[in-house]
């Protein structure tokens, strides 16, 4: 589980950041004007990577944040049940189960390779490999 830091203000839309220890994507980034007594806020939104849950964060905008370093893999389908798919990683051969996304049902089969992001625990099929 790799990641390094970098401040808020800093973070462009499009780039991810840790929100208590779950990976998010940075939708929107607005700072404000440093006041008279204080220094420049930062208001963050973000939407889950893994997950379906949205965050919006306020902090100073020199605060320094983790941001997850994602690993993209490339494993092959080796059965489905319902709704998940059993994967076997291509370079450690270790099978794993795995959610499929709604925008991939149907079109994956057994046999097919797949990329897959992985951070930590989280787990996704992101692509069908072509």
């Amino acid at each position: 589980m790799e990641k390094r830091l970098t401040e808020i203000k800093n973070l462009k839309p499009g780039s991810y950041v840790l929100i208590d220890d779950v990976p998010y994507k940075v939708d929107k980034v607005q700072t404000s004007k440093a006041g008279k007594h204080g220094a420049a806020k930062a208001r963050l939104f973000a939407n889950g990577v893994f997950t379906d849950a949205k965050k919006i964060i306020v902090k100073p905008g020199d605060t320094r944040m983790d941001v997850p370093v994602i690993e993209k893999k490339t494993a092959q389908i080796l059965s489905f049940s319902g709704d998940t798919a059993q994967l076997m990683d291509m370079t450690s051969y270790e099978t794993y189960e795995v959610k499929v996304p709604e925008e991939l049902k149907g079109q994956l089969v057994e046999g097919d390779e797949v990329v897959t992001w992985e951070f930590g625990t989280f787990r996704m099929i992101k692509n069908k490999k072509v």
